[in-house]
């Protein structure tokens, strides 16, 4: 003890005054610890004997003020420890031939000991027959005692102890209900809840219970073969068949229908089948020794469902469950019937359970009693089906407590959880069996036939909810479709369940069924069905087959009528009650409304459905509805996860779209929101540090705003939103001024050429980052760069902040300095000046490497760009013709147009694009495609546009070139002087082409009515498939005006030559007002409708991103692929489209995706999808590569894809 401190050793010396002192006050301080715990321990000692006595002299007059399974807490009770003698001797007493005092004081006793001491005892067998017997004892406090010891017992012990009173309380109730000397009721009797005998056997049946409920919890951490002794001993008892004897001719209530009196929905069923630990031991008992019970359950349910249809046709008096008894708080009697009614709710809850689960559906078919026929899973849910249409409402009786238990409800419930899982789905539901007997009361009102419902109105609108879910997913939806075959162009015969569904819809919303006519809840059934509707036209199949119905003019119809109903509601007045002075009715029809307004939103989900959406005439009303519910985090719908981006990418795909979401305040409150984050910050956080700086060059906190605006920057809503329009450009701007608009964002985020705009940024560098980010983006569009770049000069703005960030050194040459905002610049300047594909040009890094020179690429502030952008020195096209070319030249030039030569044209260039695709380029290329396109246009057959001929005009000038189209001019030359494929006067032809490409399709356009900028005139922006000619014609000016006039001619002409049919008069008159495009409304509808069923993850992470394919495929074809595809790849797409037809264009892109498959799905999960797919090119991608994959796709899917676009163009009466 050398190391304790003196001071130590002095205080715990004995003979110190201070330990003397402390030790006496540690006494004194024990004493009156101890005394406390003394009195508490008589205290409740006393508290537990009076208790006793009370308990005694009490007599229950009703079970229902019973708390016998509720056992006492351990903590407040006393124990009495007894050696193995003492039990013994305890033992002995409790045996029946005691005296009833001898057992009683046994009991007492026995209450107070230890459970746990009780259960390892040595005549623990002798006793448990003792304590069974005890059950039987006709003195209520006795039998009480036992079942208060056994629920002590159950909440104190563990498993494999509790385990063998629980088998021995069961073991008792089953020969219990077998025994004919105890009091059984008959079903027809009722039960009388006063009675005592009854009293005793509830409460028996409840603690049993309520150990079956709570056992679970624990029993995974117990051997197996005690969770199976449990399950035995209850299936055992369950199965318990109580049959009538020759001394009674009543059969009595079996042991499950008083398990079902205390456990309504059998919540103990599914506990123990929510593991697979414990699931597997259930099934295996059941499908070994307990099938009877499965069988039993069903059995119920048949007796049951053929009452109801009895009294629902009229042959039987009605039940009696609708007869409740109101009036009082506890009900004292159950009647047979209501009994039936309890039992059967407690077999559906078990059967449908079963069937959520693989183990449990192959118990099935189950053999019944006196049937001859198996009970399938299929005749199951049938079964169910016919139990929604005809099972009465729930007695009220029934719902004082936990809510409806009809079997309308519940089995709608099970039907649900199986509509949610995949492979339940596809087992149970999705068979035409199953739809039909869905559709079965739908099929009788359209014929106008009487169909015996018990509730019309609530038995529709459960089986339009579970064909919602249905529709939900890809296979039910197919199922409804096409009734579970592959889609025909011609045969619609088995699409039987959608062409009923939309029928009766429609007969709905037009309140043509008389029996319906004047329902309070008509409104909720509309929405029903048209959800139903709703989850079918939302997708590329489910439109097409719904779209000869027109629901869309239905559905606007019915909004407008009840749009009218709802403004009748009247002004909340101050001081009164808003939600009583409104009636129900009234309430039900402004929930309507916005249900019809968020029906006719969803077609904005395809392009299609947009074009449709538009013509009604109500997009702006649905948008403003869209922009209500984000504001306000509203749920899409029930069976939607993924928001409203999807539809927003669509909607901003068009001019009108983009009108609508500027009018409904959408794009006001996103750049609202992202001015907020970008400059201001949160208002609602607490700052106490500074916030830290950003590291990405778009901070995690922007990229949210980031995308949303790429979504909704197509070119069709950019000219919209900015068209014509100046910056503002303002001498000052206010700290509080807060951009609204896009053209604000422009102004203040990307154009910052002033030192008003740098001053008036609170994170100048980080917010214009994110400005010419966005810009880059913006600028993979060409059509946008060509409007950005004539109406705001953007490349000279980038090139005079290069020249900011420079020094000029001694020998005049600049030296840049490299920051973040250079490097952007840099990056953008290149990406808009050179043009090309992937191996065309070369995009200098927007990130800076390690080591001494950590930006490599030069910089410059002047043009021309830097030789090194330049992807190397691309050789001059071979003049020389193949041999194979020279073949089928002369096979078209020689061609007598015999029946099939256009199938033997295209097999021999399939051909060469097969073995050798590289000819198919240069003069090879552009006589091939002269000499089809010309045989084509002079076959009256061939030729889809029957128009007027023009002859060029000499006299045209350039000077009613817009800016648009001299920037264009300029690009395009530059780029064919680096292919080697234009002269020195190229510029001046590719000026005159345009000019009489213009005139030509002026001729063929109509005026149309309409506030969108870009139907103001001529097409806005710049003809690229045109431009693609000229080259492809080595920018020869007549055989590039003499071949599109020719090919003007062809159905092909009207999807890759996007100003063909600007405002034209071959559209319909509706889709000519529109601004909408055939490329989106046709092509891109069909490239969603086949990607959804060629590439399901493609499609889906699209679908995740909340980004249509329709925006990004809408601008690769507009632009003819320049910057994505190198020069070989851009005249391959453009010869497999004129030889093989116009649907090539949709296969095109489906391969596209396929190639990208692996990128979508990595850029999905870094949430970049959008920038990625705008911004890269198609790296490694061949035409010739996928050439096979084509024609796949072309032999199925080219019936129905060329079928629909033939049909663009306005029908000949």
């Amino acid at each position: 003890n050398g190391g304790i401190p003196y001071e130590c050793k002095s205080i715990m010396d004995k003979e110190e005054p201070l330990y003397r002192e402390m030790m006496h006050s540690l006494k004194n301080v024990m004493m009156v610890v101890v005394e406390s715990l003394i009195n508490k321990f008589e205290e409740d000692h006393m508290r537990s004997k009076e208790m006793q006595r009370k308990v005694k002299t009490e007599q229950h007059s009703s079970y229902h003020t019973d708390n016998c399974s509720d056992s006492d807490s351990s903590f407040n009770q006393s124990y009495t420890f007894m050696n193995q003698e003492q039990l013994q001797l305890l033992v002995e007493k409790l045996d029946p031939a005691q005296p009833k005092e001898v057992r009683q004081e046994a009991m007492q006793t026995l209450c107070s000991a230890p459970p746990s001491d009780i259960l390892n005892c040595e005549s623990w067998t002798n006793l448990r027959k003792h304590l069974a017997a005890a059950l039987l004892d006709p003195d209520p406090n006795f039998s009480d005692k036992v079942l208060k010891f056994y629920a002590r017992t159950f909440s104190s012990c563990p498993l494999n102890m509790t385990r063998e009173l629980y088998t021995s309380l069961a073991k008792y109730l089953e020969l219990y209900f077998l025994s004919e000397d105890n009091y059984v009721p008959a079903i027809s009797m009722g039960v009388d809840m006063s009675n005592p005998d009854i009293i005793r056997l509830l409460k028996k049946i409840r603690l049993l219970n309520e150990y079956q409920r709570e056992v679970p919890s624990f029993w995974i951490r117990q051997p197996e073969k005690y969770m199976e002794e449990i399950m035995e001993s209850t299936l055992s008892l369950l199965s318990v068949k109580c049959e009538p004897n020759h001394t009674v001719s009543l059969k009595s209530l079996e042991p499950v229908y008083f398990l079902a009196l205390v456990d309504l929905k059998a919540v103990w069923f599914k506990k123990w089948m929510h593991s697979y630990y414990s699931r597997t031991v259930v099934l295996k008992l059941l499908e070994k020794k307990y099938k009877s019970l499965i069988a039993a359950s069903i059995e119920q349910c048949i007796c049951y469902l053929e009452a109801c249809e009895s009294v629902v046709h009229g042959t039987c008096r009605c039940h009696s469950f609708s007869k409740s008894h109101i009036s009082n708080k506890q009900k004292n009697f159950y009647t047979g019937k209501e009994l039936q009614y309890i039992s059967v709710v407690h077999s559906l809850s078990l059967l449908g359970r079963l069937l959520i689960y693989k183990q449990g559906r192959k118990l099935f078919p189950v053999q019944l009693k006196n049937r001859k026929d198996l009970m399938s899973v299929t005749d199951l849910v049938i079964m169910f089906i016919r139990l929604i249409c005809c099972s009465p409402n729930c007695p009220k009786t029934l719902t004082v407590h936990t809510g409806n238990y009809s079997p309308a409800s519940l089995i709608t419930d099970v039907l649900r959880i199986l509509c949610d899982r995949k492979e339940c789905a596809t087992e149970c539901l999705y068979t035409n069996t199953v739809i039909e007997a869905l559709l079965k009361p739908i099929h009788y009102l359209l014929n106008g036939k009487e169909m015996h419902l018990n509730c019309r109105e609530m038995t529709l609108i459960h089986i339009a909810d579970i064909l919602a879910r249905i529709a939900a997913v890809n296979d039910g939806l197919s199922l409804l479709l096409y009734g579970g075959e592959k889609p025909s162009a011609t045969d619609n015969r088995s699409q039987r369940g959608a062409h009923t569904i939309v029928q009766f819809t429609k007969k709905l919303l037009d309140e043509d069924i008389s029996v319906l006519s004047g329902s309070e809840m008509l409104p909720v059934l509309k929405g029903a069905f048209i959800f139903v509707c709703h989850q079918m036209y939302s997708t590329c199949e489910g439109l097409e087959v719904l779209l000869p119905y027109r629901l869309h003019e239905s559905i606007v119809e019915a909004w407008k009528k009840t749009s009218l109903l709802s403004e009748r509601i009247p002004t909340p007045v101050a001081g009164t009650d808003c939600i009583s002075s409104v009636s129900p009715e009234s309430q039900s029809f402004a929930v309507l409304e916005e249900t019809l307004l968020d029906d006719l939103l969803n077609f904005a989900a395809t392009p299609k459905g947009l074009l449709l959406l538009q013509s009604t005439g109500a997009i702006t009303e649905c948008v403003t509805f869209m922009f209500s519910r984000f504001t306000k985090n509203l749920q899409v719908s029930g069976c939607e996860k993924f928001g409203y981006g999807v539809i927003v990418s669509q909607v901003a795909a068009t001019a009108s779209g983009a009108i609508a979401l500027q009018n409904s305040g959408f794009i006001k409150a996103l750049v609202t929101e992202l001015w907020g984050i970008l400059e201001c910050g949160r208002d609602d956080v607490r700052i106490t540090n500074p916030r830290s700086t950003p590291v990405d060059p778009i901070d995690r906190s922007c990229q949210k705003s980031f995308l949303a605006l790429i979504n909704l920057l197509s070119f069709p809503a950019v000219y919209e939103l900015i068209g014509q329009q100046l910056i503002p450009n303002k001498p000052g701007y206010s700290l509080r001024e807060v951009p609204t608009g896009i053209i604000d964002i422009i102004d203040r985020l990307i154009i910052v050429d002033t030192d008003a705009k740098i001053h008036s940024l609170f994170n100048y560098e980080q917010s214009h980052i994110f400005g010419l980010r966005l810009l880059n983006v913006l600028c993979c569009d060409l059509d946008i760069l060509l409007l950005l770049e004539s109406q705001y000069k953007v490349s000279e703005m980038l090139l005079d902040a290069q020249k900011e960030n420079a020094i000029t050194t001694s020998d005049n040459s600049p030296v840049f300095m490299i920051d973040g905002l250079s490097v952007e610049r840099n990056h953008i300047l290149v990406r808009i000046n050179v043009l090309g594909g992937p191996k065309e040009r070369i995009l200098p890094s927007r990130i800076l490497n390690k080591g001494d020179d950590p930006y490599p690429w030069p910089v410059f502030s002047s043009y021309p760009c830097p030789m090194c952008y330049f992807a190397g020195f691309l050789e001059k096209p071979d003049m020389r013709q193949d041999e194979d070319v020279s073949k089928l030249l002369s096979a078209l030039k020689n061609t007598n147009k015999q029946i099939g030569w256009i199938e033997n044209t295209q097999r021999q260039f399939c051909d060469i694009m097969e073995r050798k695709p590289r000819v198919v380029s240069g003069i090879n290329l552009s006589e091939l495609i002269e000499s089809f396109v010309l045989h084509l246009s002079e076959t009256p057959s061939n030729c889809y546009f029957i128009d007027r001929e023009y002859k060029a005009d000499a006299n045209v000038t350039t000077k009613s070139l817009t800016s648009v189209q001299h920037l264009g001019i300029k690009m395009t030359i530059s780029y064919g002087k680096r292919l080697n494929l234009l002269g020195e006067n190229a510029e001046n032809d590719l000026c005159q082409v345009l000019m009489q490409c213009e005139k030509f399709l002026k001729q063929q356009q109509t005026p149309v009515k309409s506030s969108l900028r870009s139907l103001q005139g001529g097409y806005v922006s710049y003809d690229w498939f045109a431009s693609s000619v000229f080259l492809i014609m080595m920018g020869n000016k007549e055989k590039t005006l003499t071949f599109l006039q020719q090919f003007s001619h062809l159905l092909v002409s009207a999807f890759i030559w996007i100003p063909r049919l600007h405002s034209s008069i071959h559209l319909p008159a509706d889709a000519a007002a529109s601004g909408i495009h055939p490329v989106y409304y046709c092509s891109a509808h069909y490239i969603e409708m086949l990607l959804k069923a060629e590439l399901p993850l493609v499609f889906s992470a699209f679908h995740m991103s909340g980004f249509a394919p329709s925006q990004i495929c809408q601008q690769w074809l507009m632009q003819c692929f320049w910057n994505y595809m190198d020069w070989s790849e851009i005249c391959h797409y453009i010869a497999i489209c004129i030889f093989l037809g116009p649907d090539y264009q949709i296969y095109m892109c489906i391969s596209v995706f396929k190639h990208l498959q692996q990128e979508i799905l990595q850029h999905t999960q870094n949430q970049d999808l959008q920038v990625f797919l705008k911004e890269e090119a198609l790296h490694e991608f061949r035409v010739s590569d996928y050439f096979r994959y084509m024609e796949s796709l072309a032999s199925t899917y080219r019936p129905v894809l060329l079928k629909d676009m033939k049909n663009i163009r306005v029908q000949s009466t």
